[in-house]
């Protein structure tokens, strides 16, 4: 057990050995490991170097040896433990900063045979097959990132669960990465999705409505884009390629970039109240969600749908909020909406 922390096998018999005791001296742990006299010194003296142990001193009795620990001036060198929780912690410490140094080396060593295998000099398309490997590569492009992010999104999610894809957008947030989603408006049903997309648009995610897209897409600083393919890969596995700096790259990125221009932006709601606005004269937190919507173009029954509300609640506030803005239609509360800064 302790070989785990980088004790060798001896190491580990004295320190066993001391566990029960208050102390011992070298002559005690000689006895009960069975070890050698100089084996049982060198041992000492390595562990108290380390801190895993202390000396102590008591009057009388004799020593293995007088040339290692042992008898001074009429005092037997005795040994007790350093609470474990104290010296083991730094131990603890290392063995997972190399482990973590392993997987680091281990996943480097990997994308190198994979990249070297599966996309030759001068090859444009890599083709991913197989659930895993399709995630592994969705991954490294999301948290690859290092200035923008481009995202289409159609669908229920077939090879990278959702929650994998929330981490990965949080990710990439926190590090200041530009994201911009597009997304069609049947993604957004059912209200489990809504409330985590309006976590990652507060957090600065750009995120945009289109009725339809023409595929699942994420491009990654412009140098990579994956696509998942419509053709399943052996055994009716997942596949996608993977696109490399290409003309095709950057039909990819035109197509999105037209994408975005044409869809409706879908803002976060706001969450605070305005000092200068009595709580009365501004919408509430459910209305506004239900505001943002609507500008989306999202239709009574979705916008209900996504919010996990009724469609009267979403007709009710509505209503309130074009008697708050004074407005006759939704295009004058749109209106009204934007010269408020209610969104």
């Amino acid at each position: 057990m302790l070989q785990a922390l980088g004790l060798g096998a001896a190491e580990g018999a004295v320190y066993t050995a001391l566990l029960p005791r208050p102390s011992a001296s070298a002559q005690d742990l000689a006895r009960q490991t069975g070890l050698e006299r100089a084996e049982i010194a060198r041992v000492l003296r390595d562990l108290a170097a380390r801190g895993l142990v202390a000396v102590v001193s008591e009057a009388g009795g004799e020593t293995l040896d007088p040339t290692g620990p042992g008898v001074n001036g009429g005092t037997t060198t005795r040994y007790r433990l350093t609470p474990p929780s104290v010296a083991l912690a730094p131990l603890l410490v290392e063995q997972r900063n190399a482990l973590q140094r392993a997987e680091t080396a281990f996943s480097m060593l990997t994308e190198q045979y994979r990249s070297a295998a599966a996309h030759p000099a001068g090859s444009v398309v890599e083709v991913v097959v197989g659930v895993e490997q399709v995630a592994h590569r969705f991954h490294q492009l999301q948290l690859g990132a290092q200035r923008e992010l481009l995202v289409f999104l159609v669908g229920a999610p077939t090879a990278v669960p959702r929650e994998d894809t929330d981490m990965a957008e949080s990710s990439a947030l926190d590090r200041g990465v530009e994201f911009r989603v597009v997304a069609t408006q049947d993604y957004l049903d059912g209200h489990e999705v809504a409330p985590d997309m309006r976590a990652a648009i507060t957090a600065g995610l750009e995120l945009r409505l289109v009725e339809t897209l023409p595929l699942k897409m994420v491009v990654s600083d412009r140098e990579r884009a994956m696509v998942p393919l419509d053709v399943a890969g052996p055994c009716g596995e997942p596949s996608a390629i993977v696109v490399h700096r290409s003309g095709l790259l950057t039909a990819l990125v035109h197509l999105f970039e037209k994408e975005w221009d044409q869809a409706r932006p879908l803002h976060p709601t706001t969450t605070g109240v305005r000092v200068q606005a009595a709580a009365e004269q501004w919408p509430t937190e459910g209305e506004l969600e239900v505001l943002s919507l609507l500008l989306a173009g999202v239709s009574d029954r979705r916008a209900a749908s996504q919010l996990g509300v009724s469609i009267r609640t979403v007709e009710r506030r509505t209503r309130r909020l074009m008697d708050l803005a004074g407005a006759d239609s939704r295009l004058q509360l749109g209106w009204h909406a934007a010269r408020a800064g209610w969104l």
